[in-house]
Parts: structure tokens; C-alpha cells; sequence
């Protein structure tokens, strides 16, 4: 009876089938510019920006929900079984990475240094950054960023509020460098080019560095490259300062209230000492430190002895996982382009 009447109507069916879709959460999620929360956005944009209504509408007809994002960013259900430094490790501190990354400090050896003696952050950690982040330019994402933060931004609740504001900076940096907002392509989060600047970090600090008059993150390695070390010198990179040193305990080590810090350089020599820590090395740098626990189920953790270096790189990522990621892999480069050097030699 309803085929026959479906045949009877074929209008019903279609019609039916649009009902349908336009009941979907997914659909309307694909939607953006339909939303009530989108428009809000786009009104504000116009209001404090002075950007084209339907400019803004029609790009947000074409952003789209991406789910991928949303299982990319949410925490894993329990986060203290997978939480290994070792595991964590092994997928940066590895040969492909290292060998890519020799390749890459030979190639750019004279923008590196340059950048280098200008912002007074070490070769070594410029290097170790862009490695981590994209093991060199090979790995800068495929998500389209505007459908990327729109998902983050109006899908996404608990960060609703920062990603909406890098949605924002995303709009104004394609108006301020003349580019369709639908071009730029980044990770899940947005993020963008080899460094994998947010775009609100894109505005405030990436620089021009091979002086064509534009910034290019992504096909420009110069820009790149002086935009990290600006980015560490502009949160506080002390020059000529440690970054990390391993921590030695003694046997009646009161670690509890040290641990509690975190990552913050809170603790001088004497308050360590007094906590039962010193460097391994048996001198303890000057500056304070934070004292840094790094966990893998089933072996003894690694503790370490973390300055303000170590903290600033935690400004790129909060994580001593990644900041120790970081420094390690660009020690390791930094060695194996020296032992290549010397074998030329």
C-alpha cells in the first residue's frame, strides 16, 4: 500500500528522502552557515571586523563536519594505560627522523644558523621542533582548515571557545595575506605548515624570513625556521641557558612535593637538595628547575632536572613528553651531523 502509493507520488519519496537528511545530525553539522551559532559568528566577525556577510557565508556553506577530527582530538578513554614516555619516544627519536633531519639542517644550514644567532635560540632546537612536528615538511596535514576548526570550533564543546578564536585568526590572516580562507590545508587542529603554527601564532609570530615580503610556512623552509626560533625567543628563551639535565635521587628522596609542580621552573639548587635531587652529572645548573617524571608502565620512570628552556618549549605543546621529544631529537641530529661532518673530513 505505501509503494503504491509512493509510485502514485513520486514526489512523496523525494521529498521524504530530504526530510530525512535535513533530520540528520551530520547534515547539519555540514551545514555551517545554517547554524544559529555560526551565524552569531559570522555577525560578530562583520561587527568587529567589518567582514562581508555573505563573503563569510558562503564560505561556511562549503565548510564541512569532519568526525575524523573530533576521534583525532578527544582524550583517549583512560589516558594513564597509554601514557608511555618510551612508546612516546620511539616514534620521534628514531632514524628516519634523524637522518631526515641531518638532511634538512645540511640544506639549510646558513638560514638556520642565521636564525639562530639572531633570536639566540640553538640550531639544534630549531631543528628538533620542525622534525617533531612534521619530520621535516613531509607530514603537514591534508585537513582543509577551515572545515577543521569550524568542527573544533561549533562541534566540539570543550574547546569550543580557543578554536573559535583560531577560526577567527584564520579568517583575518587569509585577508591579511590576499588568500582564499578554503585554501590553506593543516593538521586536524589547524594547524598549519612546517611548524605547525596555530593561526593565531601564524599573526603574532611567524616572520618573513627570506625577505620575499610574504610569510609562506608551508613552501618557504626560511620562513619556517625563523618563525620557530622568534616563537622560543619571543616566551622567554634564555640564550646560552640549559634546557634539561638528568636528575639523581637519593635513597630518602621526598619526590611528592616536587612532582606537584609539574612543568614549572620552581625549584632553586638549595630546594632541591634539600628534597634529597641534584644533577647527575653532579653540577647543578644555575636558574631553577622544575623536577620532571617521565612514566612508563612496567619500568622505573626518568626524572629530569627541567629549566626555563625546557618550559618555554612546553609553550609549543604542554607537555614534557613533547619538550623532552624536542631536545632529544635535536641532540641526536646535531650528533649525527657532526660524526657525518667529521667522516667527510
Amino acid at each position: 500500500m505505501k509503494t503504491a502509493t509512493l509510485r502514485q507520488r513520486p514526489g512523496s519519496l523525494i521529498a521524504l528522502l530530504v526530510a530525512l537528511a535535513l533530520a540528520s545530525p551530520l547534515h547539519a553539522a555540514e551545514r555551517y552557515a545554517d547554524r544559529p551559532e555560526t551565524q552569531q559568528f559570522i555577525d560578530e566577525m562583520q561587527q568587529r571586523h567589518g567582514f562581508d556577510k555573505d563573503a563569510l557565508t558562503y564560505i561556511f556553506r562549503r565548510a564541512q563536519y569532519l568526525p575524523s577530527v573530533i576521534k583525532a582530538i578527544s582524550p583517549p578513554r583512560d589516558p594513564v594505560a597509554v601514557r608511555s614516555w618510551q612508546r612516546y619516544r620511539s616514534r620521534f627519536i628514531e632514524p628516519v627522523r634523524i637522518k631526515a633531519g641531518v638532511a634538512f639542517w645540511e640544506r639549510h644550514q646558513d638560514s638556520i644558523r642565521a636564525a639562530s644567532e639572531k633570536y639566540g635560540v640553538p640550531e639544534e632546537i630549531i631543528v628538533g621542533i620542525i622534525g617533531v612536528e612534521t619530520i621535516y615538511g613531509r607530514n603537514t596535514g591534508s585537513y582543509q582548515a577551515v572545515s577543521a576548526l569550524s568542527t573544533l570550533a561549533f562541534d566540539y564543546p570543550r574547546r569550543a571557545e580557543l578554536f573559535r578564536g583560531e577560526l577567527e585568526n584564520l579568517l583575518l590572516m587569509a585577508r591579511e595575506q590576499g588568500r582564499d580562507p578554503l585554501d590553506y590545508q593543516g593538521s586536524y587542529a589547524g594547524a598549519l605548515g612546517l611548524p605547525q603554527f596555530l593561526p593565531s601564532s601564524v599573526r603574532n609570530y611567524a616572520v618573513d624570513f627570506d625577505g620575499d615580503g610574504r610569510i609562506d610556512l608551508l613552501n618557504s623552509p626560511k620562513d619556517a625556521i625563523g618563525s620557530v626560533a622568534r616563537y622560543m625567543q619571543m616566551h622567554g628563551w634564555e640564550t646560552g641557558a640549559p634546557v634539561a639535565v638528568r636528575a639523581s635521587m637519593g635513597g630518602d628522596a621526598n619526590l611528592v612535593p616536587l612532582l606537584a609542580n609539574d612543568i614549572n621552573p620552581a625549584f632553586d639548587a638549595a630546594t632541591l637538595a634539600s628534597h634529597g635531587v641534584k644533577a647527575a652529572s653532579g653540577e647543578t645548573p644555575a636558574g631553577k628547575a622544575a623536577f620532571v617524571e617521565l612514566v612508563t608502565p612496567g619500568e622505573d620512570s626518568e626524572y629530569w632536572l627541567g629549566y626555563q628552556n625546557f618550559y618555554v618549549i612546553t609553550r609549543y605543546n604542554r607537555s614534557s613528553f613533547y619538550a623532552m621529544s624536542v631536545f632529544q631529537l635535536g641532540e641526536a641530529v646535531k650528533a649525527a651531523r657532526t660524526a657525518a661532518l667529521t667522516a667527510r673530513r
